[in-house]
């Protein structure tokens, strides 16, 4: 299962996943490009299912979770990526704003984890990657107040669960990617040169894709990283070591 995976890096972690042999559900309030996911993954000839859901709501979020139960079985692997962003500054802000934000990233990331928990319990076995953001850990910069606090929290709540469900055979961790080329990012009002300034801060001198997240989230659902379990790993090419 799959948050915000109709496009961006989203996307690539569930075409990668399936291409490593997975089922996948799609969850994401865009329905147009979550089918087409679910179209490319079946391609690749697994079982793909996109469902419309609202992170932020509790409801919509165990409606979604129980048509993926009836269709696709129990969830044995989620990554929480659902996301929104933007850049204002905190006397700019708005309370609903900052809301918002907290309620997609962060609960967001508490409403599907509690829901599938009933199936990787079962199974004494699961796995859970919340994407986070190397904003959660740095900050940032001027005009993320609100996402760098709801990513930060995102981590804090990894490690805490990590606590939790480790005796239980469920591992959780979290991505910290550095600035990564999605559609996201771009629509979301980013100066203009701040591709230019973070490359030219970074040891690899490149931008981030999608698919350098996916890959690092396919090791973390993996039996080989069975050993990692409240990490945070940060794919960021080197500008934040």
């Amino acid at each position: 299962m799959v948050t915000g995976g109709a496009s961006g890096i989203g996307r690539q972690i569930a075409l990668r996943l399936a291409q490593e042999g997975a089922d996948v559900a799609i969850f994401d309030v865009n329905p147009n490009g979550s089918r087409q996911v679910v179209e490319e993954a079946i391609a690749l000839g697994r079982r793909a299912l996109a469902v419309e859901v609202d992170v932020s709501s509790s409801a919509s979020v165990a409606r979604g979770v129980e048509a993926v139960r009836e269709t696709l079985g129990p969830i044995r692997i989620l990554v929480n990526n659902a996301g929104i962003a933007g850049f204002t500054t905190l006397i700019e802000m708005g309370e609903d704003e900052w809301d918002r934000m907290i309620a997609v990233h962060l609960k967001g990331t508490f409403n599907c984890a509690k829901a599938v928990l009933p199936d990787m319990i079962a199974a004494s076995w699961g796995r859970i990657v919340n994407v986070a953001s190397l904003a959660g850990l740095n900050g940032g910069g001027t005009g993320l107040t609100a996402y760098a606090a709801a990513k930060a929290g995102i981590v804090g709540f990894t490690k805490a669960l990590a606590h939790e469900l480790g005796p239980q055979g469920i591992t959780v961790n979290a991505l910290a990617p550095g600035l990564i080329d999605t559609p996201l990012i771009r629509r979301a009002g980013a100066p203009p040169d701040l591709y230019d300034r973070v490359v030219q801060g970074m040891p690899v001198r490149r931008i981030g894709q999608p698919e350098d997240i996916a890959a690092a989230c396919a090791f973390l659902v993996s039996e080989e990283a069975s050993f990692f379990t409240g990490q945070v790993m940060s794919p960021n090419g080197g500008g934040y070591m």
